[in-house]
């Protein structure tokens, strides 16, 4: 007879077995690219398109200079519900028995004709998250416009490309764009955050939207035109998009300069005090203990607030 705990042991092993490859061939290969810009800077064909194109595109006149107080409360918020929604997708796609099930109530304020969906506990937790961060989404949209801040992170002039190009040479050769976040974003960045908040997030509420029990299941014409085939081929690659930028975000922050970059994003102060480190420790243990509190314990008081909860 097979030994199940020998079996167990080897589909463990072999999930592993591809980052044992991964990693050392990522490290390599991030060593090459290195290697290879540091080599293309020496030119002196690269040096003067650097000097001409310094990673940096001059804002238009009268933009805001600074980042508001309410911009830190928008990116711990953007942040914690990110946490969420990558922490529940991922039990989502591991798939198995849930730990309970959840209906929506349809005599409140959402009235349906035909009967809610039993879905999930843990699906629930996606659906609510989801609708949170669109709704933060919307009023971080609104702020941005109303402010002006939009011209931090929208593109505004055809000299971006080059400056991007310049910047990401810079980056790959280690040696930093100079930058002042506080006044502008250098070039890579700006598109780096309006591909993030213009194209990644409306693609990830518009295939969530597919996905959901809210869509219209009954349009046949429109499902054939957007199958959800179509959609669960496209929203897991766009978590995975804000995973790879988390990273490298998270990862630049520390490496130019942490304590002034904390302190502009979660102080609102153009200074290197350890205040904005402080509130970002606060809100990373919050978003730590958010991870580890998508409990069925701690998931079905609140989820029976807002529908059944059976098993």
């Amino acid at each position: 007879m097979t030994d199940p705990t020998a079996h167990h042991a080897t589909r463990r092993r072999s999930r592993w077995l591809p980052l044992v490859w991964a990693v050392p061939a990522a490290v390599a290969v991030l060593a090459a690219v290195v290697l290879f810009a540091i080599w293309l800077r020496a030119q002196p064909q690269v040096q003067e398109f650097i000097a001409r194109y310094p990673g940096t595109t001059p804002l238009p006149e009268g933009a805001p200079v600074g980042l508001p107080a309410w911009l830190g409360w928008q990116h711990f918020l953007n942040a914690f519900f990110l946490v969420l929604l990558v922490r529940s997708g991922l039990l989502l796609r591991k798939g198995g028995r849930p730990p309970a099930r959840w209906v929506r109530n349809n005599d409140g304020l959402v009235r349906t004709k035909n009967p809610p969906w039993k879905i999930s506990i843990h699906l629930w937790l996606h659906f609510t998250v989801d609708a949170l961060w669109v709704l933060n989404g919307i009023v971080f949209i609104v702020l941005l416009f109303a402010t002006g801040q939009w011209v931090r992170i929208v593109p505004t002039s055809p000299d971006i490309w080059p400056n991007a190009l310049s910047a990401a040479l810079q980056y790959a050769s280690l040696d930093w764009p100079v930058e002042h976040a506080w006044v502008n974003y250098n070039s890579l960045q700006v598109l780096s955050y309006f591909a993030i908040v213009f194209v990644v997030a409306p693609l990830a509420v518009i295939t969530g939207l597919r996905l959901s029990s809210v869509w219209p299941q009954r349009a046949e014409r429109l499902n054939r035109v957007y199958p959800s085939s179509l959609a669960k081929a496209v929203h897991y690659p766009v978590m995975l998009v804000f995973v790879a930028f988390i990273i490298v975000h998270v990862a630049l922050v520390f490496a130019t300069g942490a304590l002034r970059n904390l302190d502009a994003m979660y102080a609102s102060r153009d200074d290197a005090s350890w205040l904005g480190f402080a509130v970002f420790a606060v809100s990373l243990a919050v978003m730590v203990a958010g991870w580890f509190a998508v409990r069925p314990e701690v998931l079905k008081p609140i989820a029976s607030r807002m529908g059944t909860v059976t098993r």
